[in-house]
């Protein structure tokens, strides 16, 4: 694993966000839902996001994800994905949402 320097670190704007809306992304290639997130100052982004496996569509408004919200905006199956939702992988290669144990503010940052 590549070390990197604390600056490096601070580059990355990870703020916290809680999903809107979520619907299918109807011209994904894999399975995916297009997802609108409250960022708090930073306004309500989009992002494109393979998290299928473990959730629906109906279960996602109200949960509070942590993003990557310096990356360029991206063009994905015809939606313009603005943030990166994180999460990791399980055992059989799904996407699990990073998430948290108490409420936070929409656009507290990641300390």
């Amino acid at each position: 694993m590549q070390t990197i320097e604390w600056q490096d670190f601070e580059k990355v704007e990870l703020r916290v966000g809680t999903i809107l809306r979520a619907y299918p992304n109807a011209k994904a290639v894999k399975p995916a839902y297009v997802l609108e997130v409250d960022l708090g100052e930073l306004g309500i982004k989009t992002s494109s996001a393979q998290i299928t496996a473990h959730y629906r569509c109906e279960e996602l408004p109200g949960r509070q994800v942590l993003c990557v919200c310096n990356f360029a905006p991206k063009r994905i199956a015809g939606i313009r994905s603005e943030v990166l939702v994180t999460g990791a992988y399980d055992l059989d290669n799904r996407v699990v949402l990073a998430g948290f144990d108490h409420p936070l503010p929409n656009g507290a940052r990641l300390a």
